[in-house]
């Protein structure tokens, strides 16, 4: 079974987009962007090397699925175990949201894309943190595609903050015991008026969530592939969706084919 899953591919001939155009595009896809470290040390560079690759292929996976008509494009950019990660390496990827934004701001903004943000980003340095907010503030009444960056994101911190927040409207009375409903726990969530995510795809070879979305993953359809990030193409993101196209989603009932 394991061995199935780890194929890039599922069919053997090159999926089109015209081909994808003609039947439903998945409304959400989140990404968790995997191996840009191992991409750069395949070449003797530095680690921030396929950082910074990584962010390119973002910009082009970006473009693409707006093209595509998906509604939302989450990305796994940084959690909060990536702190322990060499200081360099954090600062790096710290200064990379700065870095990324100040040139593709003008296209997310002529394009209509909306920027969010999940996660801790009190926690951000200082020049992080503008940088995000201003891509926010500056694209709020965008209405195309919404890119929602998890910075500084766990899944379970996510869920811990949302249980406590919980706890103290049922301890001030504004909320009965007997109130608390999945949906209401997913207003509590980071993610409160986004679509669960339809499709998850996880590049690099691993097959785990890594504290992404845990709540939100709970019947999303998953897709591996061994591709580093970094060369991570339009077709790579094609096949994906023609995977998703093909399954079947049951959510627990009787298949209606």
């Amino acid at each position: 079974m394991f061995n199935k899953m780890r194929k890039t591919k599922e069919i053997d001939v090159p999926v089109t987009k015209e081909e994808v155009l003609r039947h439903p595009i998945p409304s959400h896809v989140a990404i968790i962007m995997d191996g840009n470290g191992r991409w750069a040390k395949k070449r003797a560079l530095p680690r921030a090397a396929g950082h910074y690759e990584g962010m390119q292929v973002v910009r082009k996976i970006t473009r693409f699925a707006n093209e595509l008509g998906i509604r939302i494009l989450s990305l796994y950019a940084f959690s909060t175990e990536n702190w322990k990660r060499p200081k360099s390496e954090v600062d790096y990827l710290m200064k990379l949201p700065e870095q990324f934004l100040t040139t593709f701001l003008p296209e997310l903004i002529a394009e209509n894309v909306k920027v969010q943000v999940i996660g801790h980003t009190e926690a951000l340095p200082d020049y992080t943190r503008r940088a995000v907010e201003k891509a926010v503030e500056e694209t709020s009444d965008n209405t195309g595609l919404v890119l929602n960056f998890a910075l500084n994101y766990g899944s379970r911190s996510e869920i811990t903050a949302a249980v406590q927040q919980i706890a103290k409207d049922v301890e001030r009375g504004a909320l009965a015991p007997e109130d608390i409903t999945e949906p209401l726990i997913s207003s509590y969530l980071m993610t409160s008026g986004l679509a669960d995510p339809d499709l998850l795809i996880r590049t690099s070879g691993e097959i785990r969530l890594s504290n992404f979305m845990l709540w939100q993953l709970a019947y999303t359809e998953l897709w591996f592939t061994d591709v580093l990030w970094p060369d991570f193409t339009e077709q790579h993101f094609l096949e994906a969706i023609a995977a998703y196209q093909r399954r079947d989603r049951r959510f627990g009932g009787v298949s209606a084919r």
